[in-house]
């Protein structure tokens, strides 16, 4: 019989914990891979339709939700979106010499896509809703 171990009482870091979530009924679960080459602005700006949870595996993220401050998330950091109604600015590539790579695990109202592109009519409307952009 194998030994036992107690390791598994400290393998665990806590990296992100995230509250409230609201997870549409029915929703599913899907694990993506992002990698953007360097200076990649990423995706343009859009939401989900339920929360997202993201680790960045290497390089350095620009992040931005709707009412929050852009910020750069570094490999070893994490960040989560609750979904819904919320614009996500940005998720590039804040390094113009190195690629990024992060995971996120989504979770997907049924019958909606991974996410949806916001057209520029609802971001002139919005645009009341996004925090002061950086300057300098």
């Amino acid at each position: 019989m194998p030994e036992k171990s107690e390791g598994w009482k400290t393998a665990v870091t806590v990296l992100q914990d995230a509250a409230p979530l609201a997870i549409p009924e029915g929703a599913s679960a899907m694990t993506i891979q992002v990698e953007w080459e360097p200076g990649d602005p990423g995706t343009p700006p859009h939401r989900h339709s339920g929360p997202s949870f993201g680790y960045v595996v290497e390089g350095a993220v620009r992040f931005e939700l709707e009412g929050e401050p852009e910020r750069v998330v570094e490999a070893g950091g994490t960040f989560w979106e609750p979904g819904g109604d919320v614009i996500h600015y940005q998720d590039g590539n804040a390094l113009a010499d190195a690629r990024t790579r992060f995971v996120v695990t989504m979770m997907c109202a049924p019958g909606k896509p991974m996410l949806e592109l916001v057209g520029d009519q609802e971001l002139a409307e919005r645009a009341h809703l996004r925090a002061p952009r950086p300057t300098g």
